[in-house]
């Protein structure tokens, strides 16, 4: 007869939205969750800063800890998961505490890996205590086990993809209505997409995290994360949205990470995507993973990457595989070196989109292009609108330029030059052109 196995003992860190929504499904869908897992899994102890709000759910005969310090020590838990959120204070404190312990642990915190990932691998391996991280990335998107597991026998040599469903949903909304960022900004957070300070998001850093943990997992190694180049979506206008799609293109923030020649190329930016590509139909809220293996080839999943409900399923996926008894390394492989440096934005090539508001007069667009090819950067197109977004007056004009490949840095010397010329209103855009 099988051995019965004992029920696998967790203690949860936070109890927000995600962490009551682990509770819950732990509760409604048990049997499942244990004939899956080979054993049941039960909640026995919990941590959160206010004892007496109504989360939805019974938590009677749970031990509460007075912090996330005193949970992670607990000696009678088999997990932690660490739903606190945040790159430093209790969260760390919580992980780093477990790990030290030999306790495995199960975290959402995108900031804490893209940030602390070295560290917390080292710590892992030291004490052998497993460290999961499914709903970290792109919540009910299964993108850390595509990459750490079901690719694990390949060679990768890019990934990434739309990992913020606000950016993408307020980049959606304004190419389909017209209307400013700032109009749709306001949508998304009354709407709950975006926060009230919503700059993690729009910023891109949200995404940013969830890419170079995407990267560490891809490449075996962690990012060092202050070398990613960062943009975020607040200087996009309705003009480059309508330019794009008159162009064949959508405007997405996209991030990739890929091993070139000079080494570890990431970056997280708006893009240009032909229309065609599998990715410009992601829409909305959705999230989309692009992995391309030399086996494999591409391949693009997309869900929801946000919410209770997805979120909450990555948890459980993550506490059913150690359930099961998996080890798997931090990186996907054993202990790792010095995080990689990304390579430095100028070293970067590619064709670039150009957006210009200019005084409507004769011999501007002359001087513009004279500026181009002294730089040696050549057009493969150009576009021209009537007033431009933000024009100072009506005696103004939105143009848009194509280049084919360049260096990027000879379009950043390019802009240096044209963005000083009198006829110049307001800042030029660039946005990368990609093949999606």
């Amino acid at each position: 007869m099988r051995d019965v196995l004992p029920p696998l003992r967790i203690g949860i860190a936070g109890l927000g939205t995600v962490g009551a929504g682990v509770i819950r499904l732990l509760r409604e869908n048990r049997e499942g969750i244990s004939a899956r897992a080979g054993r049941t899994i039960e909640v026995v102890a919990v941590c959160a800063r206010d004892r007496t709000r109504d989360r939805g759910i019974d938590l009677s005969g749970i031990r509460w800890h007075d912090d996330a310090a005193s949970l992670a020590a607990d000696p009678d838990l088999d997990v932690v998961v660490e739903l606190i959120g945040g790159a430093e204070g209790a969260a760390r404190e919580a992980v780093e505490g477990a790990l030290s312990r030999g306790t495995p642990v199960v975290s959402a915190n995108k900031a804490l890996l893209a940030l602390h990932g070295a560290s917390l691998s080292a710590l892992s391996a030291r004490h052998e205590a497993p460290l999961l991280f499914e709903a970290a990335v792109a919540g009910g998107v299964p993108a850390i086990k595509l990459v750490r597991e079901g690719l694990a026998g390949d060679r990768l040599l890019r990934v990434g993809g739309i990992l913020n469903g606000t950016c993408n949903y307020i980049l959606t909304t304004m190419r389909e209505t017209g209307r400013a960022f700032g109009d749709v900004l306001a949508d998304a957070q009354a709407l709950g997409y975006a926060e009230a300070d919503p700059s993690t998001d729009v910023d891109g850093w949200d995404a940013a995290h969830k890419l170079a943990i995407l990267a560490a997992l891809s490449f075996g190694r962690p990012v060092a994360f202050e070398t990613l180049h960062v943009e975020g979506i607040r200087d996009i206008q309705p003009a480059d949205l309508h330019f794009a799609d008159e162009l064949g293109f959508r405007i997405k923030l996209l991030g990739l990470a890929r091993e070139g020649e000079a080494g570890l190329e990431a970056w997280m930016r708006p893009c240009l995507v032909p229309k065609a590509a599998p990715i410009a139909g992601v829409e909305g809220v959705f999230n989309a993973l692009l992995v391309e293996g030399e086996f494999a080839g591409s391949q693009m999943i997309e869900g929801r990457g946000a919410g209770a409900g997805p979120t909450a399923v990555a948890v459980v996926a993550d506490l059913i595989d150690l359930a099961r008894g998996a080890r798997l390394p931090v990186w996907g492989v054993a202990q790792t070196c010095t995080p990689a440096r990304c390579v430095e934005r100028g070293q970067l090539s590619g064709a670039y989109y150009l957006r210009l508001d200019v005084q409507d007069r004769p011999g501007v667009i002359a001087e513009i292009a004279t500026i181009l090819s002294g730089y040696g950067v050549s057009l493969r197109g150009m576009v021209q609108h009537g007033e431009a977004d933000d024009a100072r007056d009506t005696d103004s004009v939105a143009i848009a330029l194509l280049t084919h490949r360049t260096s990027e840095q000879a379009m950043l010397d390019t802009i240096s030059r044209i963005e000083v010329l009198p006829s110049i209103l307001g800042r030029p855009l660039m946005l990368r052109i990609e093949a999606g």
